[in-house]
């Protein structure tokens, strides 16, 4: 493993820097990439995990991404899982004490996560490690010592912390050996980078600081942007339903991407694509001249990010049944048929109630008004239009964008 397998600092830095929110600090990551590539020993470079819920979601590979950037550029990543600290609990950004999960939920919650993971990591050059190897060996004096490293005033300066205290709500004091314990992670792997989202910012000082006292050298904190959901508006989230998840189907995840606004699409390349920052500029600067239609764009996004989790056919086919079923309005192939009797004319509104395309008749007569009712590929614009169900016949009727039912009466 000589100095020979690293690129030059300045090439790792620029390609370590891509979508960072904060480094701190940059001139300790340079100076330790200097060592590495003079001495030709690799960072340590870890993320921890508490796997509080089995799922991966986009949100959670925007800090794996960078993990794997590391590992790109021949530095050792570790993948730590929280398995002990799940059990305690992240207070960040909690306003109320969480209850603990069980080490069989831990376990079982850690073994599909890590699966998921290797979409992303490479399986074969990954260290993975379970903070329950040192943390639950901690005898009493061990966690005593610890914790006569840290002052109470600063744990208490937090702002989760501050605006409990404020508003009179408990804080258990487990909750304050959290960010301790999650320190003593970083002594016992000896890490020189910790990465984290931005909201664990605060986790990741509390972690330097620990380190200079047991004697080590202080980690770099290397904190990237939490992703934005679907909606727009709020952290990408299972519970809040604006999420795609890493094992969702190719088509599902391909309607998803192409869901978000224009201007959040820009934040999804940064954060979920390799693509340089200069290439971004230039696309963002080709949709903004009208040269590039911002649909493309978006399409090429979403085939990018598919290719990474499912393969380039997958992705392919993904793109290829969108354009089919949104762009050209035509049917998925997959579209299910729906057999009627034969009877006399009914209102296209009473229809679709009755195939449970419209939830009502007012809301099946605001979509016809709306233009987003066809029939055998003809636009309904009249909410009293009738069809004739008293012939053998076979239509595709289209409620809505997503919405397709191949008619068939008998």
């Amino acid at each position: 493993m000589g100095p020979e397998k690293f690129q030059p600092v300045d090439e790792q830095f620029a390609y370590l820097k891509k979508g960072a929110a904060e480094i701190i600090r940059e001139e300790e990551l340079k100076a330790k990439l200097e060592q590495s590539a003079k001495t030709g020993k690799p960072l340590r470079v870890y993320l921890g995990v508490d796997p509080t819920a089995p799922d991966i979601h986009l949100g959670h590979t925007v800090v794996l991404r960078k993990l794997k950037h590391f590992q790109d550029m021949g530095h050792t990543a570790i993948f730590l899982i929280g398995d002990f600290s799940a059990m305690i609990g992240d207070p960040t950004g909690q306003s109320e004490t969480r209850p603990p999960l069980t080490r069989e939920q831990v376990d079982a919650n850690a073994k599909t996560y890590l699966e998921q993971v290797y979409k992303i990591l490479d399986r074969e050059k990954t260290e993975v490690r379970y903070n329950s190897e040192w943390l639950g060996k901690m005898s009493s004096y061990d966690v005593v010592r610890l914790c006569a490293h840290y002052r109470l005033a600063r744990m208490l300066e937090r702002e989760d912390f501050r605006s409990r205290l404020d508003k009179n709500l408990p804080i258990s004091v487990h909750e304050l050996l959290y960010p301790l314990l999650t320190a003593y992670d970083a002594v016992e792997l000896k890490s020189d980078v910790e990465i984290g989202a931005t909201e664990q910012k605060l986790n990741l000082l509390v972690h330097r600081d620990i380190q200079r006292e047991y004697g080590l050298p202080s980690q770099v904190a290397f904190t990237l942007p939490i992703l934005v959901g679907l909606d727009g508006e709020r952290k990408m989230s299972k519970s809040l339903g604006n999420y795609i998840g890493i094992t969702d189907a190719p088509g599902e995840m391909f309607g998803k991407l192409m869901s978000i606004s224009d201007e959040l699409m820009w934040s999804y390349y940064e954060l979920l694509t390799d693509f340089d920052s200069p290439l971004i500029v230039r696309l963002r600067e080709e949709v903004r001249m009208g040269v590039l239609h911002p649909m493309d764009a978006k399409m090429q996004l979403a085939h990018t990010i598919i290719v990474g989790f499912h393969g380039e056919e997958s992705a392919k086919k993904a793109s290829e049944e969108f354009r089919r079923v949104f762009r050209d309005r035509q049917a998925p192939e997959d579209a299910p048929r729906h057999t009627l009797p034969r009877s006399g004319p009914k209102r296209a509104s009473v229809l679709l109630v009755e195939l449970n395309l419209a939830p009502s008749r007012s809301e099946a007569e605001r979509l016809i008004k709306q233009g987003g009712v066809e029939i055998g590929g003809v636009r309904l614009d009249d909410v009293k239009h009738e069809i004739d169900l008293s012939t053998p016949a076979e239509f595709l009727l289209r409620a809505g964008k997503k919405k397709f039912l191949r008619i068939v009466v008998e």
